[in-house]
């Protein structure tokens, strides 16, 4: 068994272990919940520092064959390179985190279902062939659905029916994409189909498979791609495929709305840089200009949405769509311009693995805060119910103003380093497309997206005015401050926060020589 299938199967094996134990035993549960989250932690920290920087490409691999008679090309292939390694090292940290913050108030199943949707996580991060890959990436729907309706009541139950709708259907229609890709190519290899791309030919053979159906030239290749798309638009989401988040993220216990944000939302923007980009290089640029235009309007439009939010998870919820479209402009700009300065091209992309990593962490921790805010205040989580609370509780307005800050990109916090990547390497790149192809459509993308880090700016700082500053409302005298126990449990994400805002190199360094961005 090789180091990447232990990976992925031991939270499988813990959840089927917390599944045997009677639900009367729900402090062993947890503790061995905990348990297999922390193997799984340890077997992420060994592949980070056992992964050849100086090498690059895809390490660790495994491959078997999964169906051999029926010459599907369905195989059992993993495989890691800086950005998987990245993502499963980013889950390793996330899911004990949202275990920690949830407290006694954990089930059993909540923990059966932690455990499953960080397998199916694992999985979906270092499978190589994409029926591989599928069956991981909508196995998460499974836990992700359990885990948002035991938020309770209707509202929750209603919300996670449209996650799991919304995502599912999403997922169809990328299935029948890769089916149709199947038809014409024989493979699901996504190294193989990468390659295929880069050079056309992925393009021509869909064609010769299926011209016959009158698409036309490019056609079936532009349906493809579009399948794909939606697929992956709707996981970010993109807006306006976001509809199903804001419910999601606000009826979910704060520690699952931890993993959806931390964790789910990266598996969306890792599709777009495992999949769509790879195969369909030519077919993003040909539609960069809209495809950047959708980045802008993701940017401003939840931003401002979340500047009229009253409900604190609501508003973290526009938030993390809004910091997750600043990775989609900076991947629309790099595909825009493929023969831009290289320099410029990688501190995008190394703009967007990092804000992957750092918004994981930030929006996690924020997240982490408002359910020890719920916990002391009998549920309350409104902008307007609060006020004051730095003079009854400074460790907590202490910490997380830290994310906060982080999450409005302050220089020296881990949020400031890949927002400005993204900006230096797209602006430079709209620079260049301007003067050597005549266009203007990154750089216009990039001076609009800019009103998004101003309105961000000022939904966050009301966060903190109307939370934590002015007069101390008299019920909330006596609001308790974070105990020892709860201080340990966010204090590694905010030593990570720091840490990687002032070496980010630490994570730079895993990207130098991924396989994803062949010339």
């Amino acid at each position: 068994m090789s180091a990447l299938t232990f990976l992925t199967f031991t939270p499988l094996i813990g959840a089927a272990l917390a599944a045997i134990v009677p639900k009367k035993h729900a402090g062993y549960i947890r503790a061995l919940g905990f348990g297999f989250m922390l193997s799984s932690l340890a077997w992420a920290l060994f592949l980070a520092f056992a992964y050849r920087r100086d090498i690059g490409g895809i390490q660790f691999s495994e491959w078997h064959l999964w169906v051999p008679n029926l010459n599907l090309g369905i195989t059992y292939f993993l495989g890691v390179d800086g950005l998987s390694t990245m993502l499963i090292l980013l889950t390793a940290i996330i899911t004990p985190f949202a275990l920690l913050a949830a407290g006694s108030s954990l089930s059993k199943l909540n923990v059966v279902m932690m455990l499953l949707l960080q397998s199916a996580l694992f999985g979906t991060f270092t499978a190589l062939n994409f029926i591989h890959w599928f069956l991981f990436y909508e196995l998460s729907l499974v836990p992700a659905f359990f885990l948002i309706r035991s938020g309770g009541g209707k509202l929750a139950s209603v919300a996670a029916f449209r996650f799991f709708v919304y995502t599912l259907l999403g997922g169809l229609a990328m299935l029948v994409s890769f089916l149709a890709i199947q038809l014409a190519t024989h493979t699901f290899d996504l190294l193989h189909l990468a390659s295929l791309g880069q050079s056309g030919d992925l393009d021509r053979m869909l064609d010769a498979q299926f011209g016959s159906l009158g698409f036309g030239p490019g056609g079936i290749s532009l349906l493809v791609f579009a399948g794909i798309f939606l697929g992956l638009a709707v996981k970010v989401p993109v807006v306006p495929f976001h509809t199903w988040l804001p419910d999601a993220y606000a009826e979910a216990p704060s520690p699952v709305s931890m993993l959806l944000t931390g964790l789910m939302s990266k598996m969306g923007l890792y599709g777009f840089l495992r999949l769509l980009l790879p195969l369909f290089p030519a077919r993003m640029q040909a539609l960069s200009t809209p495809l950047l235009w959708l980045a802008v309007i993701t940017i401003v439009f939840s931003a401002i949405a979340a500047l009229a939010q009253k409900d604190i998870k609501r508003l973290l919820a526009y938030s993390s769509v809004n910091h997750l479209g600043y990775c989609l402009l900076a991947i629309f700009a790099f595909a825009a311009v493929p023969h831009g300065p290289p320099n410029d091209r990688a501190a995008a992309m190394d703009g967007v693995l990092l804000q992957i990593f750092n918004h994981g962490l930030t929006a996690s921790a924020l997240f982490c805060f408002v359910a020890f805010i719920e916990r002391r205040s009998g549920g309350l989580r409104g902008l307007a119910d609060f006020g004051g609370l730095r003079s009854a509780a400074p460790v907590i307005a202490g910490l997380m103003g830290i994310a906060i800050f982080s999450s409005l990109g302050l220089p020296g916090l881990n949020g400031f380093v890949g927002e400005f990547l993204i900006f230096k390497g797209t602006l430079a790149l709209g620079a260049f497309q301007m003067i050597n192809e005549s266009s203007g459509a990154v750089l216009r993308a990039v001076v609009f997206a800019a009103i998004g880090l101003f309105v961000t700016a000022v939904f966050l700082l009301n966060l903190i005015q109307k939370v934590f500053t002015g007069p101390l409302p008299e019920r909330w005298a006596k609001f308790p401050d974070l105990s020892s126990g709860e201080i340990l449990t966010v204090a590694p994400v905010i030593t990570l926060i720091f840490v990687l805002g002032i070496y980010p190199q630490l994570l730079i360094a895993l990207f130098n020589k991924t396989v994803l961005f062949l010339p």
